[in-house]
């Protein structure tokens, strides 16, 4: 199909262009990171890719070290992150560091991802990446009707940004981000993803 030819080629050459672009981003983040806490510069998490299968995301680490074992310990908070949908605030989450609010505020974090563009584990604009767990929580939760949302969202490959980041991100609910991922992998439409690109800087910016 044209759409997906077209697509995987803009992927390869905006991929490699942005990632020379942002070369004192690769730089500057290592260096802040180290003189803050101790941990890996990245950060690599298994997430679902197109038609489910598993791929592991890279993104600049964003908290401290160890900080995985939040979702595998049962506590108060953890049971509060599930019921909101798998959330936390920037301010209330204890794992995330003072860079590593500025890098999720910036979407900088989010980065690396460009590497998982190029190897065709995720494109420049897509769903939002998520986490098996997630789904299989949303599914418990919402039933049958969440289900052949996330399975239409799965027909795409998951995006760096998308229509989620572009219409309230953090501000929408867990099914209501879904359906909107659904919506976009039914369009697979070229000029949808340009306006989704277009105002990805204005939502980057708008928590400053």
């Amino acid at each position: 199909m044209i759409y997906f030819f077209v697509k995987r080629l803009v992927d390869i050459v905006a991929s490699v262009l942005i990632a020379i672009l942002l070369f004192p981003i690769w730089i500057i983040i290592p260096i802040l990171q180290k003189l803050e806490s101790e941990g890996p510069v990245f950060y690599t998490q298994e997430r679902m890719g197109k038609n489910g299968k598993i791929f592991y995301l890279v993104k600049f680490r964003s908290m401290v070290k160890d900080a995985d074992a939040f979702w595998f310990k049962d506590t108060p908070e953890r049971e509060k992150a599930r019921k909101a949908g798998w959330k936390m605030t920037l301010d209330e989450d204890p794992r995330i560091t003072k860079i590593g609010k500025i890098l999720r505020q910036t979407s900088i974090d989010e980065f690396p991802q460009l590497w998982n563009i190029f190897k065709g584990d995720m494109s420049l604009v897509g769903p939002r990446p998520v986490r098996e767990e997630e789904v299989k929580d949303a599914i418990k939760r919402y039933g049958p009707k969440i289900e052949r949302l996330i399975s239409e969202s799965l027909k795409v490959k998951p995006g760096l940004t998308g229509p989620w980041q572009v219409s309230g991100r953090n501000e929408i609910s867990w099914d209501q981000r879904v359906a909107i991922d659904a919506d976009y992998a039914k369009r697979k439409s070229l000029l949808y993803d340009v306006y989704i690109i277009l105002k990805t800087p204005f939502a980057m910016i708008s928590k400053w």
